[in-house]
This record gives C-alpha cells, sequence and structure tokens, in this order.
C-alpha cells in the first residue's frame, strides 16, 4: 500500500519526543512534514520532512493524509476539528479534549467524514503496563482486589515560561497524566460503575491543579468480591511511590519506575526502523516483584519473584493507527475510549466538588 503522508503539528516535547521519532520509524507512514511556527530544531532533526510554518499549509497539502496534534493542550479541540474537517485522519496528543462535549463532537465528525481518530493514549504499549497485563491474565495474584497506579513528580515550585502551568482546565496533572491512568484503567478492567475523585493545588504556590486521586469502582463492590481501581499523581513526591501495585487472593506485584522509553530519547536515542531493532527492553534492576502464597493456608510463607518487564514500543501505537487506516486492523485506542477518559476526569473533578462517590453513565 502506499505510503501515508503525516504532518506533526507542534515540536515542543510532543513533537520531538512522542510523534516524530515513532511516526518516522513505522514502516506505510511517511514523516511528510512537520509544522513548527519559529526556530530550525525540526528541520535539523527531520531534513527530509518539510518545514512548514502554518497549520494550514498542512491542511491543504494533498501529500498530507494524517495530520497529529501535538500542541498546547487548550488548542487541541480546535485544531482535530480543523484537521477532521479537512478531510485528514488525525492523532490527538492527550487530553483528546478539554471536555466531554468537546470529545463527543470530535467522535461525531470523525464519523461523519469517514475518517480516523485517534487520542494518544501511547502508555498502553509501556512494558510495565503490558507486564501487569499479563500478569493479571496469567492469575498470578489471583482475584484482583486493589489495582494502584501512580505517575509522580517533585516539582514543588511552579516552572516558569511555559503553558504547563497555565491557569486553565485543560492543563494541570489532572489532564496531563490522568488521561493516561484512567485509560490504563479502563483498557484493564472495562467501565466502573462509580468514581470518587479528589482533584487538588497541593504545592505553596500554583495555577493549576497539582495531584489528585481518582478510585474506580468496579461491579461487586460492597466488600464482596468487588475491586477498586486507584490512579493517583503529585507533584510533591519526592521519594516516588510504586508505579504499579496490586493486591489479590494469591499475592501482590509491585514496580517502581517509570517506562525508559521517555527519558531514552530525551537522552539522544534514535528509535530503530519497526522490525529493524528491538525497542526498547528495562534493565534487570528496574524489573517489579511479585510475591505470593503458594499454599494459602500458609500465608507466612511467601516467594518472592522478579518479574521480567515486557517490552515497551511506542511503534505499535502507530503501526495500529497506520493499519486502522488501510483497513487491516482494526483501531486499538478509540474516539470513544477518548471520550470516556474526558468524561470520567470531569466526574472525578464534580465528585470532589460535592463530596461524594458519583455513578457512571456513558
Amino acid at each position: 500500500m502506499a505510503e501515508i503522508g503525516v504532518a506533526v503539528i507542534g515540536f515542543g516535547l510532543a513533537g520531538q519526543v512522542f510523534h516524530a521519532p515513532f511516526v518516522n520509524a513505522v514502516p506505510g507512514l511517511k514523516l511528510e512534514a512537520i509544522v513548527q511556527r519559529r526556530g530550525d530544531e525540526a528541520g535539523k532533526a527531520y531534513p527530509s520532512a518539510r518545514i512548514l510554518r502554518s497549520v494550514e499549509e498542512a491542511l491543504k497539502d494533498p501529500a498530507v493524509q494524517m495530520i497529529v496534534v501535538g500542541t498546547p493542550n487548550e488548542t487541541h479541540f480546535a485544531l482535530a476539528k480543523q484537521a477532521l474537517q479537512a478531510g485528514k485522519h488525525v492523532v490527538i496528543d492527550k487530553p483528546f479534549a478539554a471536555t466531554s462535549a468537546e470529545a463527543k463532537e470530535l467522535k461525531e465528525l470523525a464519523e461523519k467524514q469517514g475518517v480516523v481518530l485517534a487520542p494518544f493514549h501511547n502508555r498502553r504499549w509501556d512494558g510495565d503496563f503490558l507486564t501487569v497485563r499479563k500478569l493479571l491474565a496469567e492469575d498470578a495474584v489471583g482475584r484482583l482486589v486493589t489495582y494502584e497506579s501512580h505517575f509522580d513528580r517533585f516539582r514543588p515550585m511552579p516552572r516558569e515560561n511555559t503553558w504547563k502551568e497555565g491557569a486553565n482546565a485543560a492543563n494541570g496533572l489532572l489532564f496531563d497524566l490522568g488521561p493516561h491512568l484512567v485509560d490504563q484503567a479502563l483498557a484493564l478492567f472495562g467501565a466502573p460503575v462509580g468514581i470518587t475523585g479528589s482533584v487538588r493545588k497541593d504545592r505553596d504556590v500554583t495555577g493549576i491543579e497539582d495531584a489528585f486521586d481518582i478510585t474506580l469502582e468496579y461491579p461487586g463492590y460492597s466488600g464482596q468480591h468487588g475491586l477498586r481501581a486507584h490512579c493517583r499523581s503529585s507533584m510533591l513526591a519526592a521519594d516516588a511511590a510504586p508505579r504499579f501495585l496490586l493486591h489479590g487472593t494469591k499475592g501482590s506485584f509491585k514496580k517502581y519506575g517509570l517506562d525508559p522509553q521517555e527519558p531514552t530519547l530525551l537522552g539522544g536515542a534514535k528509535v530503530p526502523r519497526l522490525g529493524e531493532g528491538e525497542w526498547l527492553a528495562e534493565p534487570e534492576s528496574a524489573w517489579g516483584t511479585l510475591t505470593v502464597a503458594p499454599v494459602p493456608a500458609d500465608p507466612a510463607t511467601l516467594t518472592r519473584t522478579q518479574v521480567k518487564t515486557e517490552l515497551g514500543d511506542y511503534r505499535g501505537y502507530y503501526a495500529n493507527v497506520r493499519d486502522a487506516i488501510n483497513g487491516t486492523a482494526k483501531l486499538a485506542v478509540t474516539p470513544e475510549d477518548g471520550y470516556r477518559v474526558v468524561k470520567l476526569l470531569e466526574m472525578a473533578r464534580e465528585s470532589w466538588a460535592v463530596g461524594k462517590t458519583l455513578k457512571v453513565e456513558f
């Protein structure tokens, strides 16, 4: 099949680390253009791509079939809507939209236009998440009762000269890291029946929501064979909690540290072409620990085993988008997924405001 021409809009952290390298590494996709309004970093990094200075140039370009929106959060909806109206396939970096109403509008517009619209929930391709999914499929901890997913940082002072610290509802931790954590929970367990949120400003000086705790309740929860999934993040975590912590009837799994793909790219590594090199093994020192009681009647006798982290690979996200455009695979992360995540983030805010658990209905 002919290559799909791709234009990446924006060449900040998202464009440089999460989009351009992986688009460029997937056969069947061609990094046709990068929209960078000022500067020449994109041209130096990708000399074969055309550097455009406006979104309009990319939308009018017949060589561009897909647009990747990697711009500040508050611009996602307007740019994605323009691209869909121009008949382009679209990938939107998280958050999918600033409101569930916007997310629904984009979903319906993509259906009307007959194009692929994909939220960039790339952390379904994190090695640690893939390891958790594998362990659950193997019933490694027995019947899961508690799932905790943390994405912590330590930034006690607001960073200067960045839109990410701007007082906008689309910014802050809830809409920065919340989409990843909530999407992973939905991918594992499906739609919850209830949600309880705590969405806060914990730092001494802050213009954004800088901490959240979200609890998703799953069918059967009332003390009888149910599950609670906790999604948590803070900018005041100098000593980070486990990235994943699972408790079940057979034992527990604990995993520290973040997937290595982002820091490896920030360190200057190049992503090999898909099929031409492995990407990316985590060192054994970072593997998680599975602790189980081989004999449930003897819970004091435990065995601890290091669990090799599965290979994380964001190339898989873009390979799936390529295949969905070509009609050879179902889209892994759908517009409905994007809508549900944004809706739950809104409900977390509402739950915190009213001080109670909310029933989830989509």
